[in-house]
């Protein structure tokens, strides 16, 4: 229970924006021994409507106008009014259809990732302990209804207002709705509002307001809004912002030259506006959000939830896994050894004590395991629990009082060192129990004190119970492989040093395990950083400890995972660049993590990392080809037009282009990306680099099939552009191949059927429009041919160039990597030992 000091700082903390006091009023009848009837409850659903918060939707009507108003859509409207202007009808029909294929494929997309981000808050759904037909069971909180009795304990989040009615004592952290610092204590007839997190206690109370008629109008979101922007994202918006700039600035060139040369007005500003409108690269954030939208889907398949989108960059890059030992290196299926006695009678007396002091229903390995221990299942009948404490895992231990008969007493068990604290043992019981403790760690048991009070000051160490959960059976192996992929797992466990090593030694995670207390304290009483870096595991772990473990490892440039449960896990799954809320975790693990798994073991996280590293590989190939393609087009266009007079494309063509480089770039994200071996990080440099390298390249391969159309093959002007339009449509199909990888162009994984498909068929079609002379000249097949020739031959010139600039570059950052590994061994070297 909190200290009358403390509750008096938590009212004065909560003075300014504490609720005002609930009314009995408010409280329908309910009967709280059998809550209400399905009946009923579905009666009062219809009545009240779903416990949700109704946001404002925008129809999909409106959502597809919103795509034909803006800057980029006015220039194309603008393009095609001048285009009816001078009756250019061909051009006004195409223009016109790229407005509507611009608007569709907008639509759709943002229609994906809204699906996706839907069906991810669907999985996240919060679920609340209701009373119902006389049975406690789970059901969504969206169908709570005013009435119904809800049973809220440690770790869940309040899912609507409640009345307490029934319990002990409640702790709230309503921080994040009234912004009080501290947890606020809550007693029978108080109201705990929706969305605060339980911190301690467990009560039970009658739901008195749902949804938008909540004191606060909201639920706990566990899903942030995908609207967030991470530094992948932000990066390559800062290269769009550039060339959205550089292409600006470009056209603006071209249109005084051409001015200056006393070019037709209507037409020379239609080619402007529709050669800006081409370059830019519009659709660079929507295709990135889509592949992560896609991505995610694909994730929750594969048991791994992503609460925000942005976090799928974090996981690709982590290169830390803090994993909690138990249920993820674990199997969390928990065995009773051989118990020993020590102020007990028996074994039978020291078993009831501890299952007195354990629920059983409340889904508790630990309890389920000491209460299966009873040699009879009615061996608890006679005995009435008056109070009960359910487990803290700051104070490490529960406790209940209990009566039998005219007898009454009160039973705890909890951490040997904490039973012992409490019980005070003589030196030589001590030393006899922290022998036994080691005992069974050495043997790989986790032990449990249990004791004893008759009169309520004075407690017996009745003895110790061996609890044993072997290691999962694919731990090791997952643990090897996962390692191999570049990510240093460390076990975080609760257990002492005893057990963790014993654990680490099966599982081969190395035996430098640091216990907690010893990790964060060096000679000077500062955290020691380099030693928490250098640790395979930590033992004797408490959750606060976890947040500091983080915050060392980030210290020292790791991107850090931290796997959690509890509710007292949430800052440390907060801090950690990638928290991961394990299966089974409590509602408050969950909305404080990025990551949510749905099954347990240490493979769900290496699945996820696998998959995280294609998406941003994915995401990665899109940004190098779009930069490139814009590069290649628009100083091709630029230089042909001031240095030769010559327009090598018709504002058609650009259209045509546009039209048939969206189709391929849809499918980018289904597309089977490569796995990198090693965390990747988003590198500026060198997507810029070799984006420009690919760009410029591009541009020497226009420039010699202009001069042999032109000087050696002496065509004019009309097939000159179609077979200008041809080489640009090929070549940068091509490039979408180019940017897959890092290797050779025939390196697997092969692309995927529908990015094969849709890029072969849209070269096809543009090679029928140029060999047939659809809305531009006609150059037959010979022609044809030999553009696919020599766009193909440049293709294997540019994959050459593209190897060897991944080289360099490699090269370099490993350079950069050594020096900075000496730089840091000379500072270790000069700094004084303690």
């Amino acid at each position: 229970m909190v200290q009358g000091a403390e509750r008096i700082k938590t009212q004065h903390a909560g003075a300014q924006a504490a609720p005002p006091p609930a009314s009995s009023e408010r409280r329908p009848a309910t009967d709280l021994s059998q809550g209400l009837a399905s009946t009923e409850a579905a009666r009062r659903l219809e009545q009240y409507g779903a416990n949700v918060i109704r946001e404002k939707h925008v129809s999909a009507l409106a959502k597809l106008l919103s795509y034909f108003w803006g800057p980029i859509p006015w220039m194309i409207e603008i393009a095609a009014v001048l285009s009816g202007v001078v009756q250019h009808w061909a051009d006004f029909g195409i223009i016109l259809v790229m407005l509507l294929l611009n608007a569709a494929v907008g639509f759709w997309q943002e229609f994906k990732a809204d699906s996706a981000i839907a069906a991810l808050k669907q999985r996240l759904a919060l679920m609340a302990r209701a009373l119902r037909d006389g049975k406690w069971q789970d059901i969504p909180a969206r169908d709570l209804v005013p009435g119904d009795v809800v049973s809220v304990r440690l770790g869940s989040i309040v899912p609507a207002d409640l009345e307490l009615a029934h319990g002990d004592y409640l702790s709230v952290d309503q921080s994040a709705l009234t912004g009080e610092s501290l947890p606020v204590d809550k007693k029978v007839g108080d109201v705990a509002y929706s969305g605060s997190a339980v911190k301690l206690g467990e009560m039970t109370g009658v739901v008195t307001a749902t949804g938008m008629s909540t004191y606060f109008g909201k639920t706990a979101r566990l899903v942030d809004s995908a609207g967030a922007v991470s530094h992948f994202q932000r990066a390559v918006l800062r290269i769009g912002n550039f060339l959205i700039l550089a292409t600006i600035g470009l056209v603006a060139v071209i249109l005084v030259v051409a001015l200056f040369r006393g070019d037709p007005l209507v037409e020379t500003i239609l080619f402007a506006l529709i050669l800006t409108v081409a370059a830019i690269p519009v659709a660079l954030p929507t295709v990135l959000s889509v592949t992560m939208a896609v991505g995610a889907q694909k994730l929750a398949k594969l048991k791994v939830i992503v609460s925000r989108l942005v976090s799928i960059e974090e996981l690709a890059g982590m290169d830390t896994l803090c994993s909690d030992k138990t249920g993820t290196l674990t199997q969390n299926k928990l065995t009773l050894g051989d118990v020993q006695c020590f102020e007990a009678p028996d074994a039978d007396a020291l078993l009831l004590a501890a299952a007195l002091a354990s629920r059983a229903e409340g889904g508790d390995v630990i309890d389920q395991a000491v209460v299966a221990g009873l040699k009879s299942p009615n061996a608890l009948d006679g005995y009435s629990i008056k109070a009960f404490k359910p487990f803290d895992p700051v104070i490490k231990r529960s406790e209940a009082s209990v009566a039998h008969g005219a007898e009454t007493f009160s039973v705890s068990k909890g951490a040997p060192q904490v039973i012992l604290d409490l019980a005070k043992p003589d030196p030589a019981l001590s030393a006899q129990i922290h022998k036994a403790v080691d005992a069974f760690a050495a043997k790989g048991f986790r032990s449990l004190g249990v004791a004893r009070s008759d009169d309520g000051k004075r407690w017996r160490f009745l003895g110790l119970l061996p609890l044993f959960d072997p290691p999962r059976e694919d731990a090791a192996a997952t643990i090897e492989r996962t390692r191999e992929m570049g990510v240093d797992v460390k076990m975080v466990t609760g257990d002492n040093q005893a057990i963790a090593r014993q654990i680490a030694a099966t599982l081969k995670l190395g035996q430098n395990i640091l216990p907690a207390d010893r990790a964060f304290k060096a000679d000077d009483g500062a955290i020691n950083p380099s030693a928490i870096d250098a640790a395979d595991g930590y033992s004797q772990v408490f959750p606060d400890h976890k947040f500091a473990i983080v915050k060392a490892l980030q210290s020292r440039n790791h991107i850090v995972g931290m796997t959690g449960d509890g509710v007292n896990d949430a800052p440390a799954l907060k801090q950690a660049d990638v928290g991961i809320a394990v299966s089974g975790a409590t509602d408050a693990a969950r909305a404080a993590a990025d990551i949510v798994l749905t099954e347990s073991g240490l493979s769900v996280i290496t699945t996820g990392i696998e998959e995280a590293r294609r998406i941003f590989e994915r995401m990665t190939s899109y940004s190098i080809y779009r930069i490139s393609e814009t590069v290649r087009v628009l100083l091709f266009m630029t230089l042909s037009i001031i240095v030769f007079n010559f327009y090598p494309v018709t504002a058609v063509m650009i259209v045509l282009l546009a039209l048939l480089n969206d189709v391929p770039i849809m499918m980018i994200a289904y597309d089977n990306a490569p796995i990198a071996q090693s965390p990747v990080r988003w590198d500026m440099h060198v997507t810029l680099l070799l984006s420009l390298l690919l760009g410029f390249l591009g541009v020497v391969a226009s420039f010699g099939l202009f001069w042999l159309a032109r000087d050696y093959w002496h065509m004019p002007s009309g097939e000159i552009q179609s077979l200008i339009f041809l080489k640009l449509l090929v070549a940068g199909h091509l490039t979408i191949y180019l940017t897959r990888n890092k290797g050779p162009i025939w390196q697997k994984p092969w692309p995927s059927w529908r990015l094969f498909v849709t890029t072969e068929a849209t070269q096809i079609v543009g090679t029928l429009a140029a060999v047939y002379g659809w809305f531009i000249t006609p150059i037959g097949w010979a022609n044809a041919g030999f553009v696919w020739a020599y766009a193909l031959a440049w293709f294997l010139v540019n994959s050459v160039f593209k190897i060897m600039a991944y080289h360099v570059f490699t090269h370099h950052i490993r350079g950069q990597a050594r020096h900075l590994e000496r730089v840091e061994r000379s500072l270790t070297t000069h700094v004084p030992q303690s």
